[in-house]
């Protein structure tokens, strides 16, 4: 994500903060400022202790966000899954996965981990804070062992919540991995979301009725969450075993890096593409799209030529891939076709709209 910032790595996988989390952190402890014990610093003075109080429990609360994340991650990569990051943001943390294991039992270990280390977490601070904190009046009196408390309660709350059947939440993946097992994969799914919907509707309802606008808010993460994956695996299933070379355009049609703006407008039209790979004596040389052409000022396109505003770091697949494998680069890259090159020659061009196409076709 370009509005996150990395932070580090943990078991090789990058740990980065969206910029809605450095908005969520003040807000969280600020919340745990004008709490009143036990579940806040209200009575707490100096005002600065009080605030760097609450600063440092929210930090631990993300903190134990991010070990519930490495949770999942643990387990993917124990299935062979590929983490390319965690993001903490605004609602918790992300782990972005290449694909979620197909077999109903790798996915239910791998949803049930992150909530199972949320209680183990919070478990684990409360009988800490009510054996060894309690009995010590010293310790009891102080509230920097608050934390221990607080954090105890939330991770609670944060492993039970996470847990409802409400996909793609962990619980919803656990009841996909239920249904799985006694339908197809898709149906699974489909039968997932619609529980996970459900509970999105029946929260936002909540949500108004008791004045807190945070409920519709995660329902609506909820909500289009349910919708992206169930779409998400539906194209996954439809394009399995579609290699490129069988939807791809075999017909190439390249321009020169010569050729000036203006006329590649006109070629544009004329040839109704809106890309092209840029080839001189026959070597490779980048790729032209009209996102480029936009860039260039209207009157500058005549003086202007490919070579000036192409694009030369090309992205590539070989023929013999799978066309999911296709889907996912151009919608990870926001990019409309890839080239399709087989030992350094150029074979063919897939775009965004043979995806399209083919996972219609396919659908029918």
């Amino acid at each position: 994500m370009e509005s996150a910032l990395k932070i580090g790595s943990i078991l090789g996988i990058p740990i980065r903060l969206h910029i809605t989390f450095l908005f969520i952190l003040p807000v969280f402890a600020y919340i745990f400022a004008i709490n009143p014990y036990p579940y806040g610093f209200q009575e707490v003075e100096p005002t600065a202790t009080k605030y760097i109080l609450s600063t440092l429990t929210a930090i631990l609360l993300f903190a134990s966000i991010l070990l519930h994340e490495l949770a999942h991650s643990y387990m993917a990569k124990r299935y062979g899954v590929n983490i390319e990051s965690i993001t903490l943001f605004l609602f918790g943390g992300v782990s972005s996965m290449e694909e979620i294991p197909r077999d109903p039992g790798q996915e239910a270990k791998m949803a049930f981990a992150g909530p199972l280390t949320s209680l183990v977490i919070g478990t684990g601070s409360l009988l800490i804070y009510r054996y060894m904190i309690v009995p010590i009046p010293v310790l009891f009196e102080n509230p920097v062992f608050l934390i221990i408390w607080i954090l105890g309660v939330m991770n609670i709350v944060l492993g039970i919540f996470n847990l409802l059947p409400a996909f793609p939440m962990d619980g919803g993946r656990v009841l996909r991995s239920f249904y799985a097992r006694r339908m197809s994969y898709v149906k699974a799914t489909q039968s997932a979301a619609a529980v996970g919907k459900l509970f999105a509707f029946l929260m936002a309802i909540f949500g108004i009725l008791v004045g807190n606008l945070w409920f519709p808010l995660i329902a609506l993460f909820i909500y289009v969450g349910a919708s992206e994956e169930e779409r998400s695996t539906q194209a996954s299933v439809t394009l399995e075993n579609i290699l490129i070379k069988d939807i791809m355009t075999k017909d190439v049609v390249s321009v020169s890096p010569s050729m000036n703006v203006e006329d590649l407008v006109h070629f544009m039209f004329e040839k109704k593409h809106m890309g092209y790979p840029v080839i001189e004596d026959g070597d490779l040389k980048g790729i032209v799209t009209f996102t480029d052409i936009r860039r260039v000022p209207t009157l500058n396109r005549s003086v202007m030529r490919v070579s000036d505003i192409m694009t030369r770091d090309i992205i590539s697949v070989p023929s013999n891939a799978q066309a999911i494998d296709a889907l996912k680069l151009v919608t990870s890259k926001n990019i409309g076709r890839v080239l399709v090159i087989d030992n350094g020659s150029l074979v063919g061009v897939l775009s965004r709209t043979d995806l399209v196409r083919t996972l219609k076709l396919r659908s029918e």
